[in-house]
């Protein structure tokens, strides 16, 4: 019994195994650093200067809204940019970009630059939704539904964690050292994506474009093979 559980724990993992243990911790990670700061965000904004009750609500407001305004208007572009050169390229690019922006918001000193930064953080959107792509293309059909759903609980799960996460740490070791640690996090997240996340690519086509092209080309032969011998279409 035990020699059969530590086979199965340490055998070989296929490729799309792999990707699927990385993006679930990837797209927890992410779903994490978008929640992550709903506990605090007003009291944060609060130690940034001398504000009313009207106008901090208004500036919390408009820092927390406006990281999801810019991913609604940016993510169809991303998506285009993704299906041209890559997923993997996105997830590294959105983790990376995460890791960086969110470790800034630590260090503002206005309302004005968070706002900023939370601006730049819905432009580094995309990491979940190139992860969904990526494990979707690479996972063997009937595994699909299994693995897509598995990959789900992780952004579920971190956006649901996020604020309870987010509150827990800044009571431990205050705001800013918060975003300091959630950027390491997200930076570990961009080294797991870069070094053991696989995409199968062929010289700039994904193995989908492959096969749209194959069936294409099949289909082309096809018709010309008809209209060079019109004697066998009285037979159809």
């Amino acid at each position: 019994m035990a020699a059969r559980i530590k086979e199965k724990l340490f055998r070989k993992r296929e490729t799309w195994e792999q990707n699927l243990f990385v993006l679930w911790f990837g797209t927890f990670m992410a779903g994490i650093g978008f929640s992550l700061v709903m506990p605090f965000m007003s009291l944060y904004i609060d130690t940034l200067g001398n504000y009313s009750t009207a106008q901090l609500n208004f500036w919390s407001g408009l820092t927390f809204s406006s990281t999801f305004l810019v991913t609604t208007l940016i993510s169809p572009w991303w998506g285009k940019l993704a299906d041209q050169k890559g997923r993997k390229l996105m997830l590294l690019r959105a983790s990376l970009g995460m890791a960086i922006v969110i470790s800034l918001m630590g260090c503002v000193t206005s309302v004005y630059q968070l706002v900023a930064l939370r601006l730049l953080q819905g432009i580094f959107s995309g990491y979940i939704s190139n992860a969904t792509a990526l494990v979707a293309t690479g996972t063997p059909k009937e595994k699909s539904g299994q693995v897509l759903g598995t990959l789900a609980t992780g952004s579920v799960t971190g956006t649901l964690l996020g604020p309870l996460l987010g509150g827990i740490s800044a009571s431990a070791f205050g705001y800013r050292p918060t975003f300091f640690i959630t950027g390491i996090i997200l930076f570990f997240v961009f080294l797991l994506s870069l070094f053991f996340v696989r995409e199968k690519r062929k010289h700039g086509f994904c193995q989908t474009d492959f096969q749209r092209l194959e069936i294409s080309t099949r289909r082309h032969r096809y018709v010309r093979h008809n209209d060079d011998h019109p004697s066998i279409q009285q037979f159809h």
